[in-house]
C-alpha cells in the first residue's frame, strides 16, 4: 500500500496540518484528504512520496 503525506496550508504557504497515511490509491488518499481538511486550511496537497499527486486548488501554471 503505498504512504502518502497530506497537507493543508494556510493562505501564507505554511503548514498547518499534515497527515501521514496509508491508502490503497491515489483517490483514496484524495477523498481521505477532502474528508480530514482542517478549519482555515486554503489549499491541501497530497503527496507520494516526493510526487504530488493532489492539489486544490490547483496552481496556474503558464507556458513561457
Amino acid at each position: 500500500m503505498p504512504n502518502y503525506d497530506i497537507r493543508y496550508l494556510a493562505e501564507d504557504g505554511s503548514v498547518k496540518a499534515k497527515i501521514a497515511t496509508e491508502c490503497a490509491n491515489d483517490m483514496q488518499a484524495k477523498v481521505l484528504a477532502h474528508a480530514m481538511k482542517t478549519a482555515g486550511s486554503k489549499r491541501i496537497e497530497v503527496w507520494d512520496g516526493p510526487t504530488l499527486v493532489y492539489e486544490r486548488p490547483e496552481r496556474c501554471q503558464h507556458a513561457g
